[in-house]
């Protein structure tokens, strides 16, 4: 978990996919918040598309690469959860906070991927890293 958590952080622009109402992929830039507890958590807002996708159809992949051509992709089921710790956790990055102003916001969602599946590659030849979270 901590190299997943550690190849997030370092690399703080993501990509989510989805799975749109037209059955087609659906992909955007997202941003990882933290890892709390053992779960990876993520925020959105109810209002978007990417929101609808999610409860629709709540399996996603996460993706990201790094400078040295590293990438990561996650696997998993988004769950979204109302817990005020987690939304107040997400305020404390200033992006989030510009955009919903409180974690009372009634539009502002936080969720976690549960049952993910994680795994690191990169072009050295090397086996790429699995993990279970």
């Amino acid at each position: 978990m901590n190299e997943v958590v550690k190849f997030l952080s370092e690399n703080p622009v993501q990509y989510l996919a989805t799975v749109g109402p037209d059955g087609k992929g659906k992909c955007r830039p997202f941003m990882f918040c933290f890892e709390r507890e053992g779960k990876l958590w993520f925020c959105t807002n109810s209002t978007k598309e990417v929101y609808k996708e999610m409860t629709a159809n709540p399996y996603v992949e996460v993706s990201v690469s790094s400078p040295d051509y590293a990438w990561l992709r996650i696997a998993g089921r988004a769950v979204f959860v109302n817990n005020m710790e987690v939304k107040e956790g997400c305020m404390a990055y200033p992006l989030i906070k510009g955009l919903y102003q409180s974690a009372d916001n009634p539009i502002f969602e936080v969720f976690y991927l549960a049952d993910a599946h994680a795994v690191i590659a990169d072009f050295s030849g090397n086996p790429p890293k699995e993990y279970d979270l």
